[in-house]
């Protein structure tokens, strides 16, 4: 029998991906795709568990999704994602508004798992546990035992997985690895996601024409940790030798890598980003803190010289590169000399976009158990104090944009709207035009006339 499922995504790009290979071993299956959840007999909610807000928005979603059910189709609520993996039956005790919690084992299998659901029959949701201990210590043993569970999982080793796309953008995410081997202390994705595991060049670079073929102009590399892939397959410059086997994909005209580790920056990995021409002068450098003190209580490396010389260097290969980042206020032990230097680094940063977040306590980090806790009531001054400096810092920065040229690639066809190289998808600024007709998809010579804001406002070449 043809069922009906909607897929609802919450969170970040990898989520993304983690969707539509949901879609694709759906389809392949036989259920057919709805976009509207009013209009599905199951909502798929692909959750995220990173932070507390990500949490609320997932909670909110499933709480929506279930309030349709006895009103139309709708006939199961099922939870996916990370924060279904993260807490499992102890999220099915706290929500039981949702049908079933999945965790990432049930994704081979996901179509008989719905359909059970469907059926009425009982699903018991999973106990968490520590995914790092799923597979060897050694990175290099990682990757023989991930090509086994591909070949039992009816897919190749060297081919591409089960994907399908959920919408029409002209870019699209590309996983190349998953997990994480770094122990930051405020954070649980290596909990939850696992050790570092690599997806093998052809894997990527097949995936990588398949999108091209479905209309896809801009890949966006997206994986926990960047910098580290290749490791696991014995080279760590792999990225390097990948770049360029990507750029010769002729219906590919802009490459953009995420995540990208400030201490394993590397000069050949820079160089070959700036070298490129496909590959897109853009750097999201995960720096979280400019203080060499609460770097190391992160299990970080780095201090504010270190990290605006990576910046120094960056520019002086290409002055027009965009850099963003992401910085925790609030970490315990953060000194008021701590935060001014955060401040005092953001400010000579000159950074395209920067997001602030407050520090909270999340399960299975150590940070959890740090003395010398920061009050919540100064994390949050500490946060809007920093959140309104940012804002300033950023539109001055996209304001020295102006009379610059830029290639567009335009996204919203009713509003005229795109990115330029410099500006990731979703989370950073957009370029638009006025009094323009350009198609979704188009890539437009441009030149910076206005700003507003993070925003820039162009004029065709």
């Amino acid at each position: 029998m043809s069922r009906t499922v909607a897929i609802v995504t919450l969170g970040c790009a990898r989520n993304e991906v983690d969707s539509e290979e949901l879609a694709g071993r759906l389809a392949a299956d036989g259920w057919t795709l709805v976009d509207d959840v009013e209009t599905a007999e199951v909502a798929l909610i692909n959750t995220c568990g990173f932070i507390e807000s990500a949490k609320k928005d997932s909670v909110d979603a499933l709480l929506e999704a279930n309030s349709l059910k006895g009103h139309g189709v709708t006939r199961a609520v099922v939870a996916v994602g990370c924060m279904a993996e993260r807490y499992g039956e102890e999220l099915a005790k706290a929500l039981p508004e949702a049908d079933a919690i999945l965790g990432f084992d049930d994704y081979r299998d996901i179509s008989a798992r719905l359909q059970s659901i469907v059926s009425g029959e009982k699903h018991f949701p999973h106990s968490p546990k520590d995914r790092r201990a799923l597979l060897p210590i050694a990175p290099v043993e990682r990757v023989a035992v991930r090509d086994a569970q591909l070949v039992a999982s009816a897919v190749g080793a060297g081919g591409s997985l089960f994907r399908k796309r959920l919408g029409n953008a002209p870019w699209a995410p590309l996983k190349i690895a998953s997990g994480c081997d770094r122990r930051c202390s405020f954070c649980a994705i290596p909990y939850f996601r696992g050790s570092f595991v690599s997806r093998r060049p052809l894997e990527i670079i097949e995936e990588a024409k398949w999108l091209a073929g479905e209309g896809v102009s801009e890949l966006f590399l997206v994986s926990e940790n960047t910098t580290s892939y290749g490791k696991d397959l014995g080279d760590l410059r792999l990225m390097e030798k990948v770049l360029p086997e990507l750029c010769e994909i002729d219906a590919i005209t802009r490459i953009r890598l995420s995540y990208l580790q400030p201490a394993e920056m590397r000069p050949s990995l820079l160089q070959a980003m700036i070298e490129n021409e496909k590959v897109a002068p853009y750097f999201d450098l995960s720096f979280q803190h400019s203080s060499g003190t609460v770097l190391r209580a992160m299990r970080r490396f780095g201090d504010s010289e270190k990290f605006l010389h990576l910046i120094s260097q960056i520019r002086a290969l290409s002055p027009e590169a965009g850099i963003r980042s992401n910085v925790i206020v609030g970490f315990p032990g953060e000194t008021e000399d701590d935060y001014q230097e955060l401040i005092e680094f953001v400010s000579s940063a000159n950074l395209d976009a920067i997001g602030v977040f407050g520090y909270s306590d999340e399960d299975n980090t150590e940070a959890l158990n740090l003395e010398n806790k920061v009050d919540p009531d100064l994390i949050r001054h500490r946060v809007d104090e920093l959140s309104t400096l940012v804002d300033e810092l950023v539109t001055e920065r996209a304001a020295s944009r102006i009379g610059e040229d830029i290639l567009v690639l335009i996204e919203d066809e009713e509003f005229q709207e795109g990115r330029a190289a410099h500006q990731g998808p979703e989370v950073d600024g957009s370029t638009t035009f006025v009094g323009t007709h350009y198609s979704a998809g188009q890539y437009v010579p441009a030149r910076v006339i206005d700003s507003l804001g993070a925003d820039l406002i162009a004029q065709p070449a």
